[in-house]
């Protein structure tokens, strides 16, 4: 995973340098648009396969996007197809996603909870972390029972782990140290 985002950062930095601020919008849909299409294992199949062009994969990739391509993401598309990086289209697109939300002031914060949670638990963990960061957060929000209780949230390479699962490892340590 670490080498196809080492592979996805400069892709994602250069359409991101390529972004006018006012098309910004617009292009993060484009490339989300590209995203969906770019992680359905049909289409990895599909461009994998020797007897099938670039161009085909452009078209079919275009098509299934159901977005009209700005020149310059259609231009970044096809650079990607050119050096055999279609794998690695998905973290391009969450890298440059990244970046577009740094230039806003907004982070994603990934909250990780053993139960499924509200709208107005995540806002109320939203708003402390959101003065504790400085800037305006949005959540993506995952369940994994293997917490026990408790949430874990990553913004950015920070993590803050009040889970049950973590607790006991820190007891866990402390007794055996």
């Amino acid at each position: 995973m670490a080498e196809l985002a080492t592979i996805a950062r400069p892709y994602a930095e250069a359409l991101f340098k390529a972004t006018p601020v006012a098309e910004q919008a617009a292009w993060l849909e484009q490339a989300q648009a590209l995203w969906v299409v770019a992680r359905d294992p049909q289409l990895q199949d599909f461009a994998d396969n020797p007897k099938v062009t670039q161009e085909q994969v452009f078209d079919v990739i275009a098509g299934a996007a159901k977005v009209a391509l700005a020149p310059a993401v259609a231009n970044f598309l096809r650079t990607v197809l050119e050096n055999g990086r279609l794998a690695a289209l998905p973290l391009m697109v969450e890298q440059y996603q990244s970046l577009v939300q740094a230039r806003q002031g907004v982070s994603e914060a990934h909250i990780v909870s053993a139960f499924p949670i509200s709208d107005a638990q995540v806002a109320e963990i939203l708003g402390p972390l959101s003065t504790r960061f400085g800037r305006q957060l949005t959540a993506k929000v995952e369940v994994n029972p293997d917490l026990i209780g408790g949430v874990r949230v990553a913004v950015g390479d920070e993590v803050l782990d009040t889970s049950v699962k973590a607790r006991l490892e820190r007891m866990k340590s402390a007794l055996l140290a």
